[in-house]
């Protein structure tokens, strides 16, 4: 896609996140990390059956559609998509976007993700779980501090600000569906998670090559998130930027071309932001997930 000019000079937030440390963060050493939730002890494993993914990947896609629905409507999920007790949504509000084209992209966004929270509803049907608490305002403020943004970071501040924070989640999400579509066994559910994944996929892509189309300071902005994601679960090995050795990475992928995996440990260690195993809230999620899959 060609970017116009206004679609650059809205690096300005970016760029004020370079000044106050985005060099540090891509240091050997790695972004430092806030102090994670208390530790509890590991309960043993939960059974894993189909209702127990669902169950848990429900609670990401309630986290991913509050995300884009917010920015691109000021408001989230519907009272009847959230449950009958939900937990409350801290933060959030609309994205001023300057380009139609990435109005539009995230306006997409929003749509599949809020569809995807009424497939697992639908599915689960009665063991539907109630959307938990979120906190968008002290997740995104950590997830800065992590990746030397400084402690006030807040992706709905302009547009490449709302993709870079929901690139965040779309590289997790893509590796956390690569990791449970195998453990699904029933083939038509298998069959819809796997579309699901490559939705996310689509969705991950797209807000990468936005990203690195917007310039260097934004390509450096991503490649800390990264950077920070892997100091977060120890696999720094599985995170690539969109800036590789000076060339393009729109795909993380290994040396086959194949996605990444991640377990739901590894998914929460990110969202509860914690490297610590045991943990059961935290981060974007200040009561923890809901459902039987909800310790690091």
């Amino acid at each position: 896609m060609t970017h116009t000019a206004s679609l650059i000079d809205r690096r300005r937030a970016l760029m004020g996140m370079a000044a106050v440390g985005i060099g540090g963060a891509m240091t050997a050493r790695g972004p430092s990390i806030p102090a994670a939730a208390q530790s509890t002890p590991v309960a043993a494993a939960p059974p894993i059956d189909d209702d127990t993914i669902y169950t848990f990947v429900l609670n990401l896609e309630y986290l991913e559609a509050e995300y884009y629905l917010r920015g691109t409507t000021g408001q989230g999920l519907a009272a009847t998509d959230v449950g009958a007790n939900p937990g409350l949504v801290t933060g959030g509000r609309m994205v001023p976007f300057a380009s139609d084209v990435i109005r539009q992209f995230a306006e997409e966004l929003a749509s599949d993700e809020q569809e995807h929270v009424r497939y697992y509803r639908q599915s689960l049907g009665t063991k539907a779980i109630d959307r938990s608490a979120i906190d968008l305002t002290a997740g995104f403020a950590a997830v800065g501090q992590a990746a030397g943004f400084g402690a006030n970071y807040d992706p709905f501040t302009d547009e490449l600000n709302f993709l870079l924070g929901g690139m965040l989640f779309e590289d997790v999400g893509v590796t956390g569906y690569k990791g449970a579509t195998p453990l699904i066994t029933d083939k038509t559910k298998q069959g819809d998670i796997a579309g699901v994944l490559a939705v996310e996929a689509y969705h991950m892509g797209m807000a990468r090559s936005q990203l690195y189309q917007a310039g260097e300071t934004a390509r450096q902005a991503a490649n800390a998130i990264t950077v920070a994601r892997g100091k977060l679960n120890g696999m720094p090995q599985i995170e690539q930027g969109i800036e590789v050795n000076g060339r393009a990475n729109f795909v993380p992928a290994d040396d086959r071309g194949i996605a990444f995996t991640r377990t739901p440990q590894q998914v929460l260690q990110i969202v509860y932001l914690t490297p610590n195993t045991g943990v059961r809230s935290g981060g974007f999620f200040p009561n923890g997930v809901n459902g039987a899959l909800a310790s690091t």
